[in-house]
């Protein structure tokens, strides 16, 4: 006897308890084994499927919606969704969701650890102990930046963007600047304390930035070369956005002569892969995508993903939609 409830694949492993959770509204598929598939697999793996629980790195393109006839929802258990082909999908009447604002104050702070960590050349510092080669105190032995009191800039002005605005203005006393591709309504500008600035001055004034932008066609590369030559060579320069946003190389090679003092990133272009140049810098905090790396935060964002998948394929309305689709019969 065939079953009566929606199928559903869940991409990558995730908590017991939210599979459990899902197991009881849909007949489910999962990839327990984190097995990496090509994109042809996942498209054989999503055939018959109406629903598919994502991570973040899956990839749903015209192709695979071609493919997959069944398919009605695609819910990703991030904030970002530059894995999604927003336009295919809502041409092909597939709806697109993912997982804001339940991350936001966790992400905002893995962005102000790595911010710390780089200018106050923590992992530096790790290292350096570790090595052995600590044998005595000296006046200049490591020295950084200082955070408290000085200028911060942020390029992202979302709900993470003023999570870190408020860590720095009201936590460490500092100048918040920020660019936005609008700008935020005057009382959202005074409840974080930022002053708007054109791009080219929020990188001369700062001294650390702060990038949490979205993966687009207009983002990538946003910093380069050319921006990071405005920069002052006691900055730090933070990347929790998304990969690309930053061109790395020139990055790895700002840190290599002194032009920046210090980066931390936790995104790369082509992750998991990480430009060899930039593991060859010492200046430089690297963490693996973990902003939003709590248990709390984590299981929130895979029970979002879920109520998405419940509230579409069950009662045809899902709770963080990022398109208006005709659903598709």
């Amino acid at each position: 006897m065939l079953s009566s409830k929606p199928s559903v694949l869940i991409a990558r492993p995730i908590f017991p308890e939210v599979v459990q959770r899902l197991s009881a509204h849909f007949d489910v598929s999962a990839n327990p084994g984190d097995e990496a598939w090509t994109h042809d697999q996942f498209i054989a793996r999503l055939q018959g499927k109406q629903g598919v629980f994502t991570t973040g790195g899956e990839r749903i393109d015209a192709r695979l919606l071609a493919a997959c006839p069944d398919l009605r929802i695609c819910a990703n258990m991030a904030v970002g969704y530059n894995n999604f082909d927003v336009p295919a999908m809502t041409a092909a009447g597939v709806l697109a969701t993912n997982a804001p604002d339940v991350l936001t104050e966790t992400t905002a702070d893995g962005g102000f650890a790595l911010l710390m960590a780089a200018a106050r050349r923590i992992t530096e510092g790790e290292h350096y102990l570790r090595a052995g080669r600590w044998q005595h105190w000296s006046y200049d032995m490591l020295v950084g930046q200082d955070v408290h009191g000085s200028t911060l800039g942020i390029f992202g002005m979302g709900r993470i963007g003023q999570a870190i605005a408020r860590r720095g203005a009201l936590g460490f006393g500092m100048k918040v600047l920020y660019h936005n591709r609008t700008r935020l309504p005057a009382d959202e500008e005074a409840a974080v304390r930022a002053e708007y600035v054109a791009k080219d001055e929020l990188l001369r004034r700062a001294d650390h930035v702060v990038l949490v932008l979205p993966m687009t066609p207009a983002t990538r590369h946003y910093v380069g070369a050319p921006e990071l030559a405005l920069m002052k060579p006691t900055a730090t320069l933070v990347n929790i956005g998304r990969g690309g946003v930053v061109d790395d190389a020139a990055l790895a090679q700002a840190l290599r002569e002194g032009r920046i003092a210090a980066a931390g990133l936790d995104v790369f272009e082509g992750e998991p892969a990480v430009h060899p140049d930039l593991l060859a810098c010492t200046n430089v905090a690297l963490t693996p995508h973990i902003a939003s790396a709590s248990i709390p935060t984590r299981l929130a964002m895979a029970n979002l993903a879920a109520d998405n998948l419940i509230g579409y394929l069950l009662h045809g309305k899902a709770l963080t939609p990022l398109n208006a689709v005709s659903r598709r019969a």
